[in-house]
């Protein structure tokens, strides 16, 4: 079995599991959120795997089609990834137009979006239509931080995994106390939140992220209903189904700014005026 499926193995044992037993009849579309990007794109070439793989016990990680989905170059794999720009509507529509031919090999063909997010309302809509009417022999898969930042269109025809998050380090102080400035800050507009972020050397990299992820993780106990924080409990209380999917894109903005070397301080206060103007409308 190759490595990036045996690690996955490792850290995401339950959601191996369901997909074990969801194998013996897979929905139409599925949905994984949660995690990272790499181990949702692990789980994704997985499931494809073990949808294809003819082996005793597949995935076997050995056999051509294991490998050829390994190395992207299965017939009956589409990998379409938002974060290498590949997800367009001329693309998904390229898609659609093969999914009325039954696949090239004896399992089902499938289609992954990785990092859906980066669907925009022409591509969704082009997708919704195959998720509507899905043609025998296909199944979709959508990878994407959380639910809340896709089209609920999109979700309600989905069965929905969600991996383990990336344990945050709440026993940081400095991580508490940033957290609870923010969340005075989106209430009130008023507090430590733009003095703190202000102070030269405060706020570095690896800071702005860890805010980040909390705040992700609260968006998605908040869409639960089982806000487990303050800002969870804030979000959830403040927040329609609409503004939890805007919050989530300006987060997913943000991270992305963040790797690619924006000022870490601008890029937070940037999204807590955002979230302030969400919370305030």
């Amino acid at each position: 079995m190759s490595t990036s499926w045996q690690h996955i193995l490792s850290t995401q044992p339950r959601i191996a599991g369901f997909l074990e037993r969801l194998a013996l009849a897979p929905p139409s579309s599925l949905l994984l959120e949660g995690g990272n990007a790499a181990e949702r794109l692990a789980l994704g070439l997985f499931w494809a795997a073990r949808l294809m793989c003819r082996e005793a016990v597949p995935p076997c990680g050995k056999c051509r089609i294991c490998l050829q989905i390994a190395d992207d170059a299965c017939r009956d794999l589409f990998l379409l990834n938002g974060a290498e720009g590949s997800i367009n509507v001329d693309t998904v529509r390229e898609v659609r137009a093969v999914l009325g031919d039954p696949p090239a090999g004896r399992g089902p063909r499938v289609v992954i979006l990785a990092e859906a997010q980066a669907l925009g309302d022409g591509a969704a809509n082009a997708l919704l239509k195959s998720l509507e009417e899905p043609s025998p022999g296909n199944v979709f898969v959508l990878l994407a931080p959380s639910r809340e930042i896709l089209l609920p269109t999109l979700v309600s025809r989905s069965f929905v995994l969600t991996l383990g998050w990336p344990k945050g380090d709440l026993e940081d102080p400095g991580l508490r106390d940033s957290l609870r400035a923010l969340c005075e800050f989106i209430q009130s507009g008023k507090g430590a939140w733009l003095e703190w972020t202000g102070r030269k050397g405060n706020v570095d990299a690896r800071m702005a992220d860890s805010i980040l992820r909390e705040v992700q993780r609260s968006l998605v106990q908040a869409g639960y209903g089982n806000p487990l924080t303050d800002l969870a409990r804030l979000l959830a209380a403040r927040l329609d189904v609409v503004a939890v999917r805007q919050v989530g894109v300006v987060i997913e903005n943000a991270l992305e700014s963040l790797d690619v070397g924006a000022n870490p301080a601008v890029v937070l206060e940037w999204v807590a005026i955002r979230m302030w103007n969400l919370l305030h409308k």
